[in-house]
């Protein structure tokens, strides 16, 4: 079988460094869904607009060339223990495929770009392919009470974010909220434990650099231009 992307993600992350490891943790991350030209047609989307959240089956697209393996170091593990790749999110999966559930905020029919759906809760780089969409059925896709692996032995501890006025006022406040939210997820791979290490992470436009120490995340400073990470 052959598959082509359908749409692809617009984000203002333009790297995978930094974005949310998992969809919903960055509740206020807007971005929207932008189709290819053969599939503009606003009538492909009536209908969507009474669903409140949305399947996106994607592509890992920066991951294509890189090699896989059956197990995996889950991040949420502190990445010093292997799982089967089966049994984690990684992004490193043989089809490079990702599923996620978003928010829809709203859908525009007539831009000049066609139909456009607008998120919230996005985990995916700008210009990630979009393969298929399909709306979220509460009735089916929710599970209470479930166990969920290591996933719920592990809690993860958020990072505090310390940023000056200076720094803080170059983005509004939506912004500034979900940058804040990210950086206390910890964008850093996590075998990384060096204090004095600058990262630099690109965020809607700006380079964000940080460091960390402990249970602080310390931004030094934002920069225009591409992160080096």
């Amino acid at each position: 079988m052959e598959i082509k992307p359908i749409a692809h993600f617009r984000s203002p992350f333009k790297t995978k460094f930094g974005i949310p490891r998992q969809s919903g943790l960055v509740e206020g991350l807007r971005g929207y869904i932008v189709f290819c030209p053969d599939h503009r047609d606003p009538e492909a989307l009536r209908g969507l607009e009474d669903f409140d959240y949305l399947w996106i089956i994607w592509g890992f697209s920066a991951n294509i060339s890189a090699s896989k393996h059956t197990t995996v170091r889950p991040p949420r593990l502190g990445g010093n223990r292997r799982m089967g790749v089966f049994a984690t999110r990684s992004p490193f999966r043989p089809n490079n495929l990702g599923l996620s559930s978003v928010r829809i905020e709203s859908i525009e029919t007539n831009s000049s770009e066609g139909p456009l759906i607008h998120v919230k809760g996005a985990d995916l780089m700008d210009g990630t392919p979009i393969y298929d969409i399909k709306p979220y059925v509460e009735m089916s896709d929710s599970h209470c009470g479930i166990n969920c692996g290591f996933v719920s032995d592990e809690p993860w501890t958020e990072l505090r974010v310390e940023m000056d006025d200076r720094l803080r006022n170059t983005f509004c406040t939506e912004e500034l909220d979900v940058l804040i939210k990210t950086l206390s997820l910890d964008p850093r791979p996590h075998y990384h434990n060096n204090p004095k290490r600058t990262y630099g992470m690109p965020f809607a436009g700006f380079d964000v650099r940080f460091r960390v120490d402990g249970e602080v995340l310390t931004v030094v400073d934002i920069c225009c231009g591409k992160s080096d990470k």
